[in-house]
């Protein structure tokens, strides 16, 4: 089978997404993008993350033309392409319904820098796509355009989230810590008006993340 290893994250990392309680039922959908092989791999269509297997994993090109795989492929293949064309940082992506981004999302509230660990999305502000029909080329053209050239992760609005970066682990993790400071912004403002950290505050913190971590 091609793209082995990312056949093997795709499956493992979409259990993970109903273990840490980021999606419900069959909602959501990975992908890994190789930029030598010009192919990305992505979760099928519909199917549980407890009996998806390696071989149920999607390949397609970027044009969304299938070629591996014998299921059908997550309904927002155009929306994982989108996001690929237009940087060539990203290699993995996460999309998901988490409870707090969703929530926000479905309120049609941006997600702002309430805590400064937003930072590692690398923006300030997430991006908030309108709603657009999921699965459609309108929903992955507003999103990539929305994603602009700085953002690791936006909202969907009345829909969920998503979230990417060089890797499935650092997408992964970024998906987490968005869901958090979604966590935060709403809890903040149930008890009373969030104070937002300035564009100048996180910019300070966008670079010190930069040298973040092991290297």
């Amino acid at each position: 089978m091609r793209m082995e290893q990312a056949r093997e994250d795709i499956v493992r990392y979409g259990k993970k997404l109903i273990e840490d309680d980021m999606t419900n039922g069959t909602t959501g959908n990975i992908s890994i993008f190789d930029r030598d092989l010009g192919l990305m791999a992505i979760s099928p269509s519909g199917m549980p993350y407890s009996e998806t297997e390696p071989s149920d994993i999607v390949i397609l090109d970027l044009d969304g033309n299938v070629v591996e795989g014998n299921r059908k492929p997550s309904s927002e293949y155009n929306l994982h392409s989108a996001f690929y064309k237009r940087r060539p940082d990203i290699g993995a992506v996460v999309h998901c319904h988490s409870t707090y981004c969703t929530t926000l999302a479905c309120m049609n509230v941006p997600l702002q820098s309430v805590h400064y660990e937003l930072a590692f999305a690398n923006v300030p502000t997430l991006p908030l796509v309108p709603y657009y029909t999921y699965g459609t080329t309108e929903l992955a053209d507003a999103a990539g355009e929305a994603l602009g050239n700085e953002a690791k992760a936006l909202l969907l609005a009345n829909h969920g989230m998503c979230a990417m970066d060089s890797d499935i682990e650092k997408a992964y993790q970024l998906a987490l810590a968005v869901e958090w400071c979604a966590k935060i912004q709403y809890m903040t403002m149930c008890a009373g008006e969030p104070h937002v950290l300035t564009d100048a505050e996180m910019e300070v913190v966008i670079q010190k993340f930069k040298g973040y971590g092991q290297k």
